[in-house]
């Protein structure tokens, strides 16, 4: 089998030297939109399948995965979670997560692509479930101009879900990003973003992310692992910065979630922040 097969998508990852592929039945989208290629296929074996600039997001098969543990390990650390900002989180999986909690009183999506949202509406409509949710508060502009904007001490949880560090998504990887985070969250704020491959992007991301959080004027990080068969080495990670020591295992509120989830339970929620030995080996240097 060719990589060059017109019946596979395949992102490849030379620097890595690896490629994740689906078997592809049909392109439902393809467009260039003022800020990346979006496109959206029909796979054989996980449904639809979305891409922006030849990077895999999002498909109908794994996606809970990815947006239960982007929002619910957070929202549970948190003690009183009421206003909940979304950097990024256009296809609105993360958003859906966030308004079943019933302690959220707001919660923004701050997408600077419209026609991400606009996509995710008409091929994942599961996933935009709460866009009309009254605490549901859909904004296409600059993230980060929105955060350096924000009133100090006004938001509980901020959630980076964005793309990997390059381009569009380069900024919210940054030292400035992160103090305007820091200000913008009130006294037990935290800040949750994906961190990328523990396996293939420790150094350059994982790693360096706790490091650049903390010199921003966060005290407390933390990162926490589940598995994600379309990112890269299928086992992905997310970092939490916290503005005060923070318990970040309470399982107790975990156990109880009225709501359903598919992936996402307390015992998830407690063996999620267990840190492999060679994260532990050099958190202790």
């Amino acid at each position: 089998m060719s990589l060059k097969d017109p019946n596979w998508f395949y992102e490849k990852m030379p620097d890595d030297g690896t490629a994740f592929g689906l078997r592809i039945e049909a392109t439902l989208l393809d467009e260039q939109t003022p800020y990346q290629h979006l496109q959206v296929f029909q796979t054989q074996g996980f449904g639809k399948f979305m891409v922006l600039d030849g990077c895999t997001m999002v498909t109908e098969r794994d996606n809970f995965l990815y947006h239960e543990m982007m929002s619910h390990p957070a929202l549970f650390s948190h003690p009183h979670p009421k206003n909940v900002v979304i950097i990024g989180g256009g296809d609105c999986g993360t958003l859906r997560e966030v308004l079943k909690h019933d302690c959220v009183e707001n919660a923004w999506q701050i997408e600077i692509d419209e026609a991400v949202t606009r996509a995710a509406e008409k091929f994942f409509p599961e996933l935009c479930e709460a866009n009309n949710d009254p605490r549901a508060h859909l904004q296409f502009e600059d993230g980060i101009a929105w955060i350096n904007n924000a009133a100090p001490g006004s938001i509980d949880l901020i959630i980076v879900d964005s793309t990997d560090p390059v381009g569009p998504a380069e900024g919210l990887f940054q030292e400035p990003f992160y103090r305007a985070c820091h200000k913008a969250l009130g006294e037990h704020g935290l800040l949750i973003q994906q961190s990328e491959s523990p396996l293939l992007h420790a150094q350059r991301v994982t790693w360096a992310m706790h490091d650049i959080t903390r010199a921003a004027g966060f005290v407390d990080t933390k990162t926490l692992f589940f598995p994600q068969p379309i990112y890269p080495s299928g086992w992905w990670s997310a970092t939490i910065a916290a503005k005060q020591t923070i318990n970040f295992k309470r399982r107790e509120a975990a156990e109880k979630k009225n709501f359903e989830t598919v992936y996402y339970n307390a015992e998830i929620h407690t063996a999620a922040f267990a840190q492999p030995e060679f994260f532990k080996k050099r958190q202790a240097r």
